[in-house]
């Protein structure tokens, strides 16, 4: 077989650490460099909604969206929501998105792209959570996906149709069925579906460190340091460049660094329109009342599910930039949701114990990761910008590239994935 590569996968995120695992079982020589500690505060993969959505098939941009542009500037609380002071430099990125949405039709494509890297994703979750001892992390309740009424979820019949299309089936609950289902839910909710075959992680960051930590014993070396470039002969590459001058010595290299990872890709030959979509949460801490079942409100698009650390409740769009201060009204808004959702918090929402985060979703345009080798060499592969479901398309993703990074058989077709699509 030879002797096993030298691989730099850069980015301890989730996609980052799935593929690490995959390059060390293959019998490569990984070296994991992320400035940060992993599943750390500053990550993505800490603060997400938590949810490992195989259903996750509708992109954000669908047909009709640009109506709503206006809206998003005028309300700067909105759930899609962008600053003025970003307007001209996402302005081109808004553009890309808006017509990715553009018809059904396209809608439909990007919705197989994004199947093939979802399906499947809970039974690699469950293998590693076994290799790596972190079961406990790993849950199974579902998704239940809370309406006013049967009308507003006919509304929202585009994803519907396309989870039935791919074989995903739901519970349909509808007045004293639904409530029997999920105590405590607020008389305003009277309908909705549960997806029984989607999961979530009690603590995305500790199970992104569990990967990790697994990858080390298992022989892969983890640097604390920043990837600032890369160092090539020709088109082949010899080293990633470090931070204060330092390079790590390679025959390959992984970009799995999230928002982080536009500026690297431009050392390596390809401009990505990433931009980030900035998320916020707040967690709960002892919450009055604890959910049955992980649950969307579809009128506020947000997640709530209960974490090891409390009630999390997760959302909300900002584009604003990778600098801009956060807004901590927009996280404000998804704890004042909670009372709506269950009257159980109504007058019980302590602010100064809730705990609030925000962090930057990678996001590109339309709606599908960058996967693939990059233009300057096929030595940097890359695996991001897969915005709102990194933790559901992470596991095949990260193998994905650590398959191209090692030229063997792809588990899935690469081609719709390539940055080059950008050009």
């Amino acid at each position: 077989m030879g002797e096993p590569l030298r691989v730099v996968v850069i980015g301890a995120g989730i996609v980052g650490a799935f593929a690490a695992r995959a390059l060390v079982r293959d019998g490569q020589s990984v070296t994991i460099v992320d400035p940060g500690p992993p599943g750390g505060r500053q990550a993505t993969s800490y603060g997400n909604g938590a949810w490992i959505l195989e259903s996750s098939l509708l992109p954000v941009s669908v047909p009709g969206l640009w109506r709503q542009v206006p809206g998003y500037l005028a309300d700067p609380l909105g759930p899609f929501a962008i600053r003025w002071s970003h307007l001209w430099r996402a302005a081109p990125w808004l553009l890309r998105f808006v017509a990715a949405g553009s018809t059904v039709a396209k809608v439909e494509k990007t919705a197989a792209a994004r199947y093939a890297l979802t399906q499947g994703a809970l039974g690699h979750y469950r293998e590693e959570a076994a290799a790596c001892g972190l079961c406990d992390l790993l849950r199974t309740d579902g998704l239940l996906s809370i309406y006013r009424d049967r009308a507003d979820f006919e509304a929202d019949a585009l994803a519907w149709t396309l989870r039935a299309r791919y074989g995903f089936s739901w519970q349909e609950l509808e007045g004293g069925e639904l409530h029997e289902f999920e105590p405590g839910l607020s008389a305003d909710y009277g309908f909705g579906a549960h997806l029984a075959s989607d999961a979530n992680l009690t603590d995305p960051g500790a199970f992104v460190a569990g990967l990790v930590e697994g990858a080390c014993r298992d022989g892969a070396r983890l640097e604390t340091v920043r990837a600032t470039g890369f160092r090539f002969e020709g088109d082949r590459l010899r080293a990633v460049e470090t931070e204060g001058g330092g390079e790590i010595v390679c025959d390959r290299a992984l970009v799995t660094a999230g928002i982080h990872s536009r500026m690297l890709a431009r050392q390596a030959g390809d401009r990505v329109p990433l931009e980030t979509e900035r998320g916020y949460h707040v967690v709960v801490p002892d919450p009055v009342h604890v959910p049955r079942h992980p649950i969307m409100p579809m009128d506020g698009k947000m997640a709530i599910t209960m974490t090891r650390a409390g009630l999390r409740v997760a959302g909300q769009v900002e584009l604003a930039g990778m600098e801009a201060e956060p807004d901590w009204r927009r996280a404000d808004i998804l704890a004042g949701y909670l009372p709506r959702v269950f009257p159980a918090f109504a007058g019980r929402m302590d602010g100064a114990r809730i705990d609030r985060w925000m962090g930057h979703r990678p996001s590109t345009p339309d709606g599908l990761p960058c996967i693939g080798p990059s233009r300057r060499s096929p030595d940097v592969v890359y695996s991001f910008g897969h915005g709102h479901s990194g933790l559901a398309m992470g596991p095949i993703s990260g193998r994905l590239a650590a398959e191209l990074s090692a030229g063997r058989p792809p588990v899935v077709d690469p081609e719709p994935y390539g940055a080059q699509r950008f050009a």
